[in-house]
């Protein structure tokens, strides 16, 4: 579920958004807020998905307090002035609802921030290696890896900050996890990350501090991958 906060200086409109996001299924509202000042202090210490942002809060311009957000939060504006539309849709947002507001296009703009942030979520997760270790789920980004080394049945991962987390996973369902296009196999107990190897000689990857041996079985794919 989207967590959501509404911003704007209207009792009636933040009624309007509460009875909106309790019909929906997609959002929860957790927090109103009727200037942005207390907002902001909000934004800054919990974790939001979506906000609905009114463009003319008193004598502040909501607008202008989105572009200067230093945590870009996505955003869906509500205002009475039309004339504001474009300026919303020049700062990325994800929709623009003119007051007032009727049911099936409040509905319409949340579809439409699901989908963008679903889709944000599975691009982020093509970027982590996900696996358990140490009783607990371990999120690994990809460039934090150098190297994975083989060891009976369990591996262990190489970080660029000199960590290791060892897993109990056999090399080949690791590789299956890892992105072809960024890791290789390179011996019967080695997988590196493609980009942290900076040269090759006599069957031997240099990574920056490691040096990794090429196995027999792999030489003519490695040589041929590098181009050597």
């Amino acid at each position: 579920m989207i967590k959501v906060i509404a911003i704007d200086d209207e009792p009636l409109a933040l009624m309007v958004i509460e009875n909106y996001c309790s019909r929906n299924e997609h959002v929860e509202l957790v927090k109103t807020f009727s200037n942005l000042k207390d907002a902001q202090k909000y934004i800054n210490q919990f974790p939001i998905d979506l906000m609905f942002l009114d463009i003319q809060i008193s004598r502040t311009n909501g607008m202008e307090f989105y572009k200067n957000m230093e945590k870009k939060i996505p955003v869906i504006f509500t205002t009475a002035f039309a004339e504001y539309a474009v300026d919303g849709f020049n700062v990325a947002a994800i929709d623009y609802l003119l007051k007032p507001i009727d049911y099936d296009r409040f509905e319409e703009a949340v579809n439409k921030a699901v989908l963008i942030l679903v889709d944000k979520k599975l691009n982020e997760d093509k970027e982590f290696l996900t696996i358990r270790a140490d009783y607990k789920l371990n999120k690994i980004a990809y460039d934090e890896i150098d190297f994975i080394e083989g060891l009976d049945d369990y591996v262990k991962i190489h970080l660029e900050n000199g960590k290791r987390i060892t897993a109990r996973i056999s090399m080949k369902s690791i590789l299956e996890k890892l992105p072809d296009q960024l890791f290789v196999r390179v011996h019967r107990s080695y997988i590196v990350s493609i980009k942290k190897v900076k040269s090759i000689q006599n069957k031997v990857l240099y990574l920056k501090d490691e040096e990794i041996p090429i196995g027999e079985t792999y030489k003519n794919v490695i040589l041929e991958f590098f181009k050597v």
